[in-house]
């Protein structure tokens, strides 16, 4: 869906990003550097010959960074270094529209574009996403993700696109009124300050069902046979009561310009928000010193901690076997080359120049011993939420189909307070219901 600067870190904050650097297709992390190395000077002997290659990238890669520099510039210029005979032709298209454009038409589309993973099932369907058949490609890919990360490009066993960076939500909090204990928990948060929190968006309420249980299309999202299991009243219940709550503050993250929730936030009103990456600059620019970021606290129902989870998956590169084949290319030439430069703009140097040039948060393990990255809150938050309180967000076409829709309506009725402790559990069911195609 959903579809930085200098802080100081705390010590746990900075041990969990190291850490995660042997999440990885290799628990060694010199091994690690050394496997995409390998596999690196493997690609670069490739001849590709002479080729030309349609390159789609959202509008911040295609422009100059507060740096002066530019993202598709700088990778395209290093990739001709080792293969000077292939050129390229951009074109502005952002990830949240590829799986559209592309679906619409895939043989007018490009050879290599980029994505947001929820559209994988579409894409596929579409024949508009090949999948990686190269082994140093494919041995790259595990070295540089987490499971997590891998597993939202793999759909049978098949590694669909090269992940460049994470696609989560997270919590940011105002340090001088809330520590780093208190963010451990929902409702010590709650209990001593306002918290903006965006009860009506699909993409973020379902954390408080996965926290109890719940799961979408089975334990890794992958199963549609297995349907949707959020039939938990007492999830509703508690969201009805966190509704009511004195201290809970709406929020509407995504209205450029028009969330409240964000502006509380920036003026102090509030101690803790709700968001992603995307809202990071604006938020440090506005708090300094005072801007934390964390990974998602526990919620208490019925006497038990629940782990909130947040949907995560990946922006990726994707190459498209069904481009037309242009420019006096072969089919096969224009195949190959368009795998290995998607390997490339999704690769470690790549994600480098994308946080260097507009400080994207990368998703390689490799990079989590960089100094610039290794000292971001921001990035910290990012890779232990989706280490360690995240769900993969399902990738089926299904989701599409079953599940947005009722859970945006269900969504806005817990915020605008038609469903109520006393019709929960029928709401509940209902909600279910739906989310299985299940007529009410």
């Amino acid at each position: 869906m959903k579809v930085v600067n200098k802080f100081t870190v705390v010590a746990v904050a900075a041990a969990t990003l190291l850490a995660l650097a042997g999440c990885g297709g290799s628990g060694d992390k010199g091994n690690a550097q050394s496997g995409i190395a390998g596999a690196t000077a493997n690609l670069n002997k490739l001849d590709l010959g002479t080729v030309t290659l349609n390159v789609w990238a959202p509008q911040q890669n295609l422009q100059p960074g507060p740096n002066g520099k530019t993202h598709i510039k700088q990778i395209e210029a290093d990739f001709q270094k080792a293969h000077p005979g292939v050129k390229f032709k951009n074109a502005v298209v952002g990830e949240a529209d590829a799986g559209k454009t592309v679906g619409q038409d895939p043989t007018a589309a490009a050879d290599v574009y980029m994505y947001a993973n929820d559209q994988l099932g579409a894409l596929i369907k579409a024949n508009g996403v090949g999948a990686q058949s190269n082994a140093d490609i494919i041995n790259s890919v595990k070295i540089q993700n987490s499971s997590i990360m891998l597993d939202s490009v793999t759909q049978d066993g098949k590694i669909y696109g090269v992940p460049y960076t994470g696609n989560t939500w997270f919590m940011y909090y105002n340090n001088s009124m809330l520590n780093k204990n208190d963010v451990k928990s929902l409702d010590t948060m709650l209990s001593k300050a306002k918290i903006a929190f965006p009860l009506a968006n699909s993409w973020y309420f379902p954390a408080f069902y996965f926290g109890a249980g719940g799961t979408l299309y089975g334990s890794k999202g992958t199963d549609a046979s297995a349907g949707v299991e959020f039939n938990k009243p007492d999830v509703t219940k508690y969201l009805v009561n966190l509704a009511k709550n004195p201290n809970y503050d709406i929020s509407t993250p995504g209205l450029a310009g028009d969330d409240a929730g964000l502006k509380a936030f920036e003026a102090g009103k509030v101690a803790a928000y709700f968001s992603g990456t995307w809202d990071g600059s604006v938020i440090k620019d506005k708090l300094g010193d005072k801007m934390s970021a964390a990974q998602l606290p526990t919620y208490t129902m019925n006497g038990k901690e629940n782990q909130m989870k947040s949907f995560a998956g990946s922006k990726a590169v994707g190459w498209n076997p069904s481009a037309k084949i242009h420019d006096g290319n072969t089919k096969a030439a224009q195949q190959k080359a368009a795998q290995v430069f998607a390997a490339y703009l999704g690769g470690t140097q790549s994600q480098r120049y994308m946080y260097e040039d507009y400080g994207q948060i990368p998703s390689d393990v490799t990079l989590t011993k960089d100094a610039k990255i290794k000292a971001d809150p921001i990035a910290t938050a990012q890779f232990a939420t989706i280490a360690n309180t995240s769900v993969l967000q399902p990738t089926l076409d299904i989701m599409n189909n079953n599940f947005w829709t009722p859970a945006t309506n269900f969504g806005a009725n817990l915020a605008n307070g038609t469903v109520t402790l006393d019709n929960a559990v029928a709401q509940t069911t209902a909600f279910n219901n739906s989310l299985n195609g299940k007529t009410n």
